[in-house]
């Protein structure tokens, strides 16, 4: 270098390799220096520096590509003067190569969506898809031991208008952390000792947890000691303590210990953003992980969705039901952009699920009404059996291995949400409930998931089966130990203390886990909506919540088992003004059970009411709101809750419906009124009757009782 020939410092270090080692040894360990130093400089590891390089070159390539071009378009002689009569044909060839330019540079203008966790390497197929130009060369590599591979499916029109946005930035969210206070954890555990050998049982005091909420007393007990005197002695250490409610965990699953769990004096908040930015969550499997909290010993919690597949939420009002399921719509937005994943929300309440109006994941907005829930579920039913249909045809097995086959044509995963059940199961029970269940039963190959709440843990809101198909729950402070095994069919949610302490139970698990439920504030809810609302309008699917066919059945589907005669006897009994068995009988020449059976629909559509003993249906209905075109907006309400329709009555009607055992009965009585007090008119329509033919296969089905 001091002799002008170059080098430098550089040269300084290489010299003396290059002379003991040899050139090629020299560079090999130049070149290791370079990539230590420059991990140690932007303090990254080599996979990461690997994965940057291997994602860079496809921009270099695509850059030289569009240079190349843009060179052509520059340096090329001009063609203006060797335009003759062929001048025609020379500008078309100009206007091709300004659309091949712009077909190449497509890809470069497209935004790059940016995610503020640590890159993770995209799978090998959807490597060799981005490199591979040609749809069968991509097809064969993936079919490449099929000598007949199917065709990529056609995608449906709403996944093919997806607004996309980048998820939100950490910073939206608060960074508040607080630090719980146990109290003289010392004196406690002599406390617990000197309480439990009061009742003559012996015990060695173990290690002390602190959680954010609970502070867990381990005790081991001597021989011979049954778990049971331990675990009846909870109000007597309550006084001892002066803390309440205690819960004595026995034993420790995985320990041979009884834990004791005290409330903190001063419980500690665990937020959002401190899960989020834990390291399980960085280094989670895939995007449909769930935030829950931290449990006594400080362990953060994350649930995974797919296992679950579906979520079954619980709690008093206060308990911290809402926030959770906040909590959980957050922590998915946080991974996923509207394209992986989209989202139905249902909310009687109108108050908590709103919010979100207006986010490009939802594909409706948010849903406030029994009938378009109904409808909803219908739709989603629908979804799923098309899914399982183009499932079956490209031989794929569940919703994960047909995007890995298909990475351009990927289908976005669906939750289902509802905040509130019982309000649903008031009033439309049998459809929810039926809907609920197919999901459940089916939906979770096909990427579809089910996340219900309710404040109400009864036996009439959360039914056997659904139990029995929605294994994963999360049960908050509920009133009384019969609420506690409604959720959870164990007891210990009646111990809970509120405000998000929580007991997480899944089928992996063998005892409920007790967790501090992750916090975030209506705030940054709010910030994080605003983010991702953009200035763009969301695009909304209109047949979501339109009127869909058929009606559900729990183990069928969608089915359309409406009577034929259904119209005619809606037409017969508006004219008539009365609605019996017997009078569809007579008028439509058909037998009791299908007559009673058509009673059936025309009540859940809202036209007739309910059997009241031996008084007469009532007709909800006019003729002229048909001609209107009110039925739809009438069957939206239950008859059951709602005012009359019928402008000659005004009562609210409020009587229940009758159980399947008392219908014969009714229907008996009705018939016995309706024959004295009408007999003159039933003569005279009999009459009428008798000069009209019966229509072809209405002779058949005539049944005697």
């Amino acid at each position: 270098a001091l002799e002008g020939h170059g080098g430098g410092i550089f040269g300084m270090g290489a010299w003396p390799l290059k002379s003991y080692l040899g050139a090629i040894a020299s560079i090999v360990i130049l070149i290791g220096l370079t990539l230590v130093s420059v991990l140690l400089m932007f303090n990254i590891s080599f996979p990461q520096l690997a994965a940057f390089f291997k994602n860079l070159f496809p921009h270099i390539h695509r850059a030289g590509t569009t240079m190349a071009h843009a060179g052509k378009k520059l340096f090329a002689p001009s063609q203006s003067s060797n335009v003759t009569v062929g001048g025609d044909y020379e500008e078309d060839s100009e206007l091709e190569t300004d659309d091949a330019y712009e077909e190449d540079t497509e890809d470069i203008r497209e935004p790059k969506r940016q995610f503020f966790t640590k890159h993770i390497e995209p799978d090998e197929e959807e490597i060799e898809a981005d490199e591979t130009e040609t749809p069968g060369a991509e097809e064969g590599a993936v079919y490449r031991d099929r000598q007949h591979p199917p065709a990529p499916p056609q995608e449906t029109d709403w996944t093919q208008h997806v607004i996309v946005k980048s998820p939100p930035s950490l910073s939206l969210l608060s960074s508040k952390r607080g630090k719980p206070t146990s109290g003289d954890i010392q004196a406690n555990a002599e406390i617990i000792k000197d309480t439990l050998a009061q009742f003559h049982i012996d015990v060695d005091m173990g290690e002390v947890r602190v959680g954010p909420t609970v502070t867990q007393y381990s005790l081991k007990p001597a021989k011979g000691v049954k778990l049971s005197r331990i675990t009846t002695l909870s109000n007597d250490l309550a006084l001892a303590l002066a803390a309440h409610p205690i819960r004595i965990e026995a034993p420790i699953p995985g320990k041979s210990l009884v834990g004791i769990e005290v409330p903190n004096q001063k419980a500690a908040m665990v937020s959002l953003k401190e899960l989020l930015e834990a390291k399980e969550f960085q280094n989670r499997p895939h995007n449909l992980m769930i935030a829950l909290g931290k449990d006594v010993a400080g362990k953060v919690w994350f649930a995974d969705l797919p296992k679950m597949p579906h979520l079954l939420i619980a709690g008093a009002t206060g308990s911290g039901k809402t926030v959770c399921v906040n909590t959980i719509i957050m922590s998915l937005l946080y991974q996923n952009t509207a394209e992986t994943l989209r989202m139905i929300m249902v909310d009687p309440k109108r108050v908590e699920l709103t919010l979100y109006n207006g986010i490009p994941h939802l594909l409706t907005p948010v849903i406030t009404n029994t009938q378009k829930t109904i409808n909803a579920l219908k739709w989603t039913i629908g979804e799923m059996d098309r899914r399982f249909e183009v499932l079956s045809q490209n031989g794929s097995r569940d919703i994960h291995s047909y995007n890995r086959k298909f990475p351009k044509q990927k289908l976005p995963h669906i939750i289902f949400i509802i905040d509130e059940l019982a309000d649903l199961m008031a009033t439309a029970a049998n459809e929810v409930e039926a809907g609920i269940i197919r999901l459940a039963q089916m939906a979770r190959a096909v990427g579809i998931y089910l996340i219900l709440a309710t404040q109400r843990p009864s036996v009439d809101v959360i039914t056997g089966l659904m139990k029995a198909n929605i294994p994963t729950r999360i049960a908050f402070s509920v009133a009384s130990l019969i609420d506690s095994r409604t959720i959870l069919d164990t007891p210990g949610a009646e111990k809970l203390i509120g405000r998000g302490d929580m007991l997480f139970a899944t089928a992996e698990l063998s005892k409920p886990v007790r967790i501090q439920g992750a916090f975030i504030s209506e705030e940054e809810v709010g910030r994080i909506v605003e983010y991702l609302r953009g200035d763009e309008e969301p695009i909304y699917i209109d047949s979501i919540v339109g009127k869909q066919g058929g009606t559900v059945n729990m183990f069928g589907g969608p089915t359309d088992d409406q009577d034929p005669l259904f119209e005619e006897a809606k037409k017969a009994i508006l004219q008539a003004g009365k609605a019996s068995a017997s009078f569809l009988q007579r008028r439509l020449k058909i037998g009791y059970a299908r007559a009673a059976r058509i009673l059936d629909e025309l009540e859940d559509a809202g036209i007739i009411g309910p059997g009241e003993g031996a008084k007469p249906r009532e007709i909800l209905v006019t003729e002229t709101d048909i001609d209107d075109g009110m039925m739809e907006e009438a069957g939206q309400y239950n008859v059951y809750t709602r005012p009359s329709l019928h402008p000659r009555t005004q009562k609210e009607n409020t009587t229940p419906p009758l159980g399947e055992a008392d219908e014969e009965s009714v229907y008996a009585e009705e018939d016995g009124a309706d024959e004295e007090g009408m007999q003159d008119e039933e003569e005279s329509q009999e009459e009428k009757d008798d000069d009209t033919e019966p229509e072809d296969g209405r002779g058949d089905t005539r049944s005697f009782t």
